[in-house]
């Protein structure tokens, strides 16, 4: 399944806390669009978030965060492993 990299540039008001409730949101309904949130990584101090997905399509990952708290990403951009 391809692998997608969001990047939301800025989450007003983000923490640490708040990213890890939107990631377990995005736990809770990524089954119904075969979607597969893997990880994150966050700056607080610049609200800039970056979310690991496997995915059939960009669209899928885009609907999951949409439908679990509305944090839409500003890019999406499919990525292949390296070593």
């Amino acid at each position: 399944m391809p692998l997608f990299m969001d990047v939301h540039h800025h989450v007003p008001g983000l923490t640490a806390d708040a990213v890890a409730e939107a990631h377990k949101k995005d736990l809770e309904v990524q089954q119904k669009y075969g979607v597969n949130y893997l990880k994150y990584w966050f700056d607080e101090g610049t609200g800039k978030v970056f979310c690991l997905c496997e995915a059939p399509n960009k669209q899928a990952a885009e609907t999951v965060h949409r439908e679990a708290h509305g944090l839409v990403a500003d890019e999406i951009v499919e990525v292949k492993e390296g070593v």
